[in-house]
């Protein structure tokens, strides 16, 4: 069953690819981060809002997806919200399988429909004062679309 997680705590990598080990052959993982920078822009913080039960739900239905398509002994998504700083962990997407392969493509097929397709809200907060709400970027949606 796969781990579905989130949270305003940030979380240990080293615990959650151990879980990933228990019966795999490869374990691969994606760690997303905080900028410092957006477009030249000095980042204050992300702050990533949700609608709980929904968030949970759509990641659910993503890792589904993720554990029908490839041989997969389990995989796991956590995912941060609240105010983030520069440098915070935002994301960890990671898949286990037998072989790495599968465990390489479902980590890659995560993220990609995570960035698109995760019910979050994001507003970048720069040093100057200013903000703005993010949209998918075009390169996320065909990335997402490559699968």
């Amino acid at each position: 069953m796969p781990r579905i997680l989130v949270s305003l705590a940030d979380f240990d990598i080293a615990a959650e690819l151990e879980r990933l080990q228990a019966d795999a052959g490869a374990v691969a993982s994606f760690v997303g981060v905080v900028r410092g920078q957006v477009d030249g822009r000095p980042l204050a913080a992300l702050t990533l809002e949700h609608y709980p039960g929904m968030t949970e739900a759509a990641l659910t239905g993503i890792a589904e997806m993720a554990m029908a398509r490839w041989t997969l002994t389990d995989c796991t998504i956590i995912h941060r919200i609240g105010r983030l700083e520069p440098g915070a962990r935002i994301v960890l997407a990671a898949a286990a399988s037998a072989h790495r392969a599968d465990a390489i493509a479902a980590t890659a097929f995560l993220i990609d429909w995570l960035k698109t397709d995760a019910p979050f809200w994001k507003r970048e907060d720069f040093i100057d004062g200013a903000s703005q709400w993010v949209d998918a970027r075009d390169d996320d949606i065909l990335s997402r679309n490559r699968w």
